[in-house]
Formats: structure tokens, C-alpha cells, sequence
């Protein structure tokens, strides 16, 4: 194996291996904006569980929050703003980061 062979197969396997992190954190900051979303909905706790598998589900749908961001916000209507979900959004991503990268 040559040296440009080797220095392409570290480049994919970093690549792989940023791709999988940001998949995990995506899919911890959906989690917790799910649940959060649910509490301020007054959800009960096994209603939480149904509605975060409704939230994650929605995150399949295009790559990027924007679909879970869209979907939150719609089923809180009046009492959160697309700008504050946008905001707890990225604070759960941030907690994600840390949790994963402490672990």
C-alpha cells in the first residue's frame, strides 16, 4: 500500500467516523427536544415515549433538523416560536456534544 492509499483510507475512515457522531448527536438533540416539546405540551410520561418516536420519525424525512424544528413547532402552536425551538434546538445539540464527547 502506498502512502496516498493509505492517507485516502485515514481520510475515510474520518469521514465515516464524523459522519456517525453527527448522526448520534442529531439523533440525542432530537431526543431531548422531543421530550421537552412534550412536556411543555403537558404530556403524560407514556405519551412522551409515543410522541419523541413521532419526533424522530419526522427526522427521516430530509437530512438536517429543519424537519423535527418544523414539526415541533407546529404541535406547539402559539406557546413557542420557530425561533425558540431553533434555540433549544441548538442547546440540546450543544448538551449532546458534550455528553458524547465526555463519554
Amino acid at each position: 500500500m502506498t502512502t496516498f492509499d493509505e492517507r485516502e483510507a485515514a481520510f475515510e475512515s474520518k469521514y465515516a467516523h464524523d459522519t456517525e457522531l453527527q448522526f448520534r448527536l442529531e439523533a440525542r438533540a432530537d431526543r431531548k427536544l422531543a421530550q421537552w416539546a412534550a412536556e411543555k405540551l403537558g404530556k403524560s410520561a407514556s405519551e412522551i415515549d409515543s410522541y419523541t418516536a413521532e419526533v424522530i420519525r419526522a427526522d427521516l424525512k430530509e437530512s438536517g433538523p429543519e424537519d423535527v424544528i418544523a414539526k415541533v413547532t407546529a404541535d406547539l402552536g402559539a406557546s413557542a416560536t420557530a425561533m425558540d425551538v431553533r434555540e433549544k434546538y441548538a442547546g440540546f445539540l450543544a448538551e449532546a456534544k458534550a455528553e458524547l464527547t465526555a463519554s
